[in-house]
C-alpha cells in the first residue's frame, strides 16, 4: 500500500507518467500533503501527490497513469491536471 512516506523523501525527484507503454513524460514531485489532519482511514493517513510536468504541448486527460520512479516502482495512479503554476501544468493524486 502506498502511503505519504512512500514520497515524503522523493519531492523534488523526478517521475515518469506513462501515457502509453512507448512513451514516457518527466514529471517532478513537487508536494506530498497530508490531508484530514493526518487521521487514518481505512489504514493509512489520506495524502495528496502534486506533480508537474514541462515543455508538453498539451495537458494529459484525467486519468489512470503508470508513474514509476527508479527506487519507488510503477503504480498505477489516478492523476487529474489542476492547471499551470508558472512553470508547468500540475497534476494531483488524492488517497484515501
Amino acid at each position: 500500500m502506498l502511503t505519504i512516506e512512500t514520497f515524503q523523501s522523493r519531492v523534488g525527484e523526478t517521475f515518469q507518467i506513462r501515457p502509453r507503454a512507448d512513451a514516457d513524460v518527466p514529471a517532478q514531485l513537487i508536494e506530498a500533503r497530508v490531508l484530514g489532519g493526518g487521521r487514518r482511514t481505512g489504514g493509512r493517513v489520506p495524502f495528496s501527490l502534486s506533480f508537474r510536468t514541462t515543455g508538453v504541448a498539451a495537458a494529459l486527460p484525467q486519468r489512470i497513469y503508470e508513474v514509476a520512479h527508479e527506487e519507488v516502482g510503477a503504480y498505477e495512479i489516478f492523476l487529474v491536471p489542476v492547471g499551470t503554476d508558472g512553470q508547468g501544468m500540475v497534476y494531483e493524486a488524492i488517497f484515501t
